[in-house]
């Protein structure tokens, strides 16, 4: 059953936090693969909802004019993964687009809604976290910007504070652009299953040294994170297979794996210590290195 009390939409970002102030009670719905499966399970009772799917300048996706990649948090995965901007500059974001469900779900499923959902699963996050992403939260009270590794409290919570939206993610050209990257997504099934671990790596080269190298995990600990011990080592060393494989295995040390149904503690760490290497390779060669042996 889907207990809900009340229901309305807005057609503007003014309308809807004016909606939201008026009554704090009212639950954002974006396309609803999150928030109905919740319904469903008894775990949101007595819900009034609040839709956002006809304000039309939350689905767009753009470059503006210093170079920062804006995108809507009502674009759909199916939108993120097709968008020509996201494919020529950060490609690891339509990897893990596509690697979100299955066609049905990717349709209707938003990037936005999948980023406030605050689970650890989330296909977004661990790109998001490698390309330092900044959401943009509004409110009857004015707008801010959040990192998105502030964003992440706790399982399934976010520092959205009451009458906010998330309205655009903000991707800085400063990281993107020279930069490589790859997505790895590791789960029991090839597709329409959650992550066992993702790895998002992305990486800048110096000749042959790197320059900078940024890694995003996700289901790695209870909220997506960054192995930045790892990613202080890598800074000026040699690109190398004894450089990676270093990478690898303090990439653990910053892993808060745990047993689950799904994967062991120890698995799950030799999963962060074998994928970040892949994944680096990977990037290094899209950057425009030499491919490791």
């Amino acid at each position: 059953m889907y207990d809900i009390i009340g229901y309305c939409e807005a057609e503007t970002v003014s309308e809807a936090t004016a909606l939201l102030a008026q009554n704090p009670n009212l639950r954002l719905i974006a396309g609803g693969t999150d928030v109905l499966i919740k319904m469903h399970g008894g775990q949101i009772e007595a819900a009034e909802l609040l839709s956002l799917r006809k304000i039309k300048s939350l689905a767009e996706i753009r470059k503006a004019e210093d170079g920062t990649v804006v995108i809507g948090a009502m674009a759909t995965f199916t939108k993120v993964f097709n968008d020509p901007i996201l494919r020529e500059v950060i490609p690891i974001l339509t990897e893990a687009a596509i690697s979100m469900g299955g066609p049905q779900i990717r349709n209707i499923a938003t990037i936005g809604g999948n980023v406030c959902n605050g689970a650890t699963s989330a296909d977004s996050a661990s790109s998001l976290f490698a390309l330092n992403a900044q959401l943009k939260l509004v409110s009857q009270q004015g707008e801010r910007l959040v990192p998105i590794r502030e964003f992440y409290l706790g399982p399934g919570q976010v520092a959205l504070k009451p009458g906010e939206i998330l309205t655009e993610i903000h991707i800085s050209s400063d990281d993107y652009q020279g930069f490589g990257g790859q997505y790895i997504k590791f789960a029991m099934r090839e597709a329409m299953d959650i992550a066992t671990l993702a790895v998002s790596v992305v990486c800048k080269l110096h000749g042959k040294t790197f320059e900078e190298v940024r890694i995003g995990l996700g289901v790695a600990g209870p909220t997506p994170l960054r192995c930045l011990e790892a990613e202080v080592y890598a800074s000026g060393k040699d690109v190398s297979e004894e450089t990676v494989a270093e990478i690898g295995k303090l990439a653990v040390n910053s892993a808060k794996a745990r047993t689950s149904w799904r994967a062991s503690k120890d698995y799950r760490e030799h999963l962060v210590e074998e994928l970040v290497q892949r994944a680096l390779k990977t990037a290094i060669v899209n950057a425009g290195g030499e491919q490791l042996v």
